[in-house]
């Protein structure tokens, strides 16, 4: 009886029953709960940094500025996990086309925040072009390298045709790749440089890149990191700070650790002080407020949430029968779990300080509306290929 009620569910040719009964309703719970954990964390930032700016901000600021993109990022998230694959790949070149020009202009006519040129000014909101285009970069290059197993077969890294400079070929993937990454060291931002390599290298290596090329692209970024040190007089500053010299407890790092440190097993709550004094407790030290606000109990729940996202998404890309939506999903997954680390690297002193947000926690609406595309996308995906 359950297998015929089941039938007659697929039945339907309803577009909302089909999702209803198709969706990846844990992966919906997960990403409903980080939403919920990163609204109340516009809230209590908020409150902080009525004291931090002497009353010049209320305590809604961050949720008022935050509400058009949770509105927006939502909606897309639902529309998006509607989509069939068609659709996800005609939606994820739409994507890339827009941003990859506005990307561009951060070189000509960039809005620059914290000395930094990421940002451009569209309809009078400041937008990070390559945070919204990771959707689509990680979906387009899902669709490459399926499309080059299908015209070379399994072995493109070493076919020589693959490698023939024509339409067909590696060539127009890389320059255009090979481009984003030289527009994103400029600007600079080295984070983002790293997690966009990184990405690139985690869908290569599942799509079998052979260990001796992976090497080649860890040393690309060993060598990218050097000549960052030597050159830029901040990325050098930063790192010989972080090696040779103890943390300074009035820095950014320092107020984050020491709200961690006195938020113990319970939080402070309303006698949490550290976060008042921590620029960026809303973006890029937004775990450190948390565990001072609620304390390591809910700070370890958060990474636990962290862990079973991850987990999920590995299942459904180790059962993917379709190469490109496991492409899609070890991307998804890759991007999801390394700016996780980049960020919480950072806040607790493991690495030199490098601004990233905390997906779907951190106030940002450039991150948030990406990672709302991109698991919308992963979500159809994931639907369409369950019932293949």
């Amino acid at each position: 009886m359950k297998v015929i009620s089941e039938v007659a569910r697929r039945t339907d040719d309803s577009k909302l029953t089909d999702w209803y009964f198709g969706i990846d309703r844990w992966l919906i719970i997960y990403i409903a709960i980080m939403i919920f954990i990163g609204v109340m964390a516009t809230f209590f930032t908020g409150s902080a940094n009525i004291i931090r700016t002497h009353g010049r901000m209320p305590w809604y600021h961050f949720f008022v500025n935050m509400l058009p993109f949770y509105i927006l990022g939502i909606g897309t998230l639902f529309a998006a996990s509607m989509l069939n694959k068609k659709w996800v790949i005609k939606i994820s070149w739409l994507n890339v086309l827009v941003c990859l020009p506005l990307l561009v202009m951060t070189l000509f006519h960039a809005s620059i925040i914290n000395g930094s040129a990421r940002w451009v000014s569209v309809a009078g909101q400041n937008l990070m072009p390559s945070d919204i285009m990771k959707p689509g970069f990680i979906i387009i290059t899902a669709w490459f390298l399926t499309r080059m197993k299908k015209m070379y077969g399994e072995d493109i890294f070493t076919n020589r045709d693959a490698w023939k400079f024509n339409i067909n070929s590696w060539w127009p993937y890389v320059i255009v790749f090979l481009m984003v990454l030289g527009i994103l060291f400029k600007q600079p931002d080295i984070g983002t440089t790293i997690l966009y390599f990184s990405v690139f290298a985690a869908m290569l290596f599942v799509a079998g890149l052979p260990k001796k090329w992976l090497a080649i692209l860890g040393g690309v970024v060993v060598g990218g990191g050097i000549c960052a040190f030597l050159f830029w007089h901040h990325v050098h500053e930063r790192i010989m700070d972080f090696l040779f010299k103890p943390l300074d407890p009035t820095s950014q790092v320092g107020y984050a650790v020491n709200a961690i440190r006195q938020g113990g097993l319970f939080g402070m709550g309303e006698e949490a002080f550290a976060i008042e004094r921590l620029p960026m407790a809303e973006n890029d030290f937004v775990f450190a407020a948390l565990v001072e606000e609620f304390g390591a109990l809910v700070g370890c729940l958060l990474l636990w949430l962290f862990v079973k996202v991850i987990k999920h998404l590995i299942s459904a890309a180790e059962n993917a029968r379709d190469k490109f939506v496991l492409y899609a999903i070890t991307g998804a997954t890759s991007l999801f779990a390394f700016q996780i680390c980049l960020n919480l690297a950072t806040t607790l002193h493991i690495m030199p300080p490098k601004g990233m947000t905390l997906p779907f926690i951190s106030f940002g609406g450039s991150s948030f509306l990406g990672f709302c595309l991109l698991f919308g996308f992963i979500l159809a995906l994931i639907r369409e290929d369950k019932w293949k």
